[in-house]
């Protein structure tokens, strides 16, 4: 590919995924206090919301049926079952984001990255991971949004998961009490890709 001397940065398409538990929401919603012409997807989900949750802002809650519609006629970028519930990224909130300039952070499970990469080629992919298994299981265990056997169940899928990362970019570690450096790293991470001299263009079919 010929270097780019134009010095563009076009918008990119970055993903934040990794396993239950790890902190993304603590992420995410410090990168969006930076106040940068950004745009953070809001997932459909088939779960029910936790305390505190919103509908419309941290998810999108839906009942299966409908869900299983939307997917099924080409309105969710990609889509996964995790836990035995449905979540997916609405298409058209990425489209229009990119569109007007804006880069445009997903935060989904680690299966529908494997989608987004395929969809999306040119997407940057940033792995959450724990310092240790430890602290994962630790955090899920304090979390008491669930059952022990859902508990247990997150868990083995978290150390499925965790050996995923060699399909990502990169990997940023969320250390416990640290959630500043993690941020800091993926905001690093965005502007050596912003100087990148070929940059990615994102195109989806």
């Amino acid at each position: 590919m010929d270097a780019d001397t134009s010095c563009e940065s076009p918008p990119l398409l970055v993903v934040i995924s990794g396993p239950s538990g790890v902190g993304k929401d603590s992420v995410i919603d410090e990168l969006k206090k930076k106040n940068r012409p950004r745009h953070f997807t809001v997932s459909a989900t088939t779960r029910s919301p936790r305390a505190g949750e919103t509908d419309g802002v941290d998810y999108i809650f839906l009942d299966t049926e409908t869900f299983l519609e939307m997917r099924n006629s080409g309105q969710l970028l990609e889509s996964a079952e995790y836990s035995g519930r449905w979540y997916g990224v609405p298409r058209s909130q990425v489209s229009e984001a990119l569109k007007q300039g804006k880069d445009v952070f997903l935060k989904i499970e680690v299966q529908g990255a494997g989608t987004i990469r395929a969809l999306a080629p040119e997407a940057v992919l940033i792995f959450l991971a724990p310092a240790s298994f430890e602290e994962l299981a630790v955090r899920l265990g304090q979390r008491r949004t669930e059952g022990p056997e859902e508990a247990a169940r997150r868990l083995e899928i978290a150390r499925q998961e965790l050996a995923q990362v060699g399909r990502y970019d990169y990997c940023v570690v969320n250390r416990d009490g640290r959630l500043e450096e993690a941020v800091a790293d993926i905001e690093a991470i965005i502007i050596a890709e912003k100087c990148r001299v070929a940059p990615r263009r994102v195109k989806l079919d």
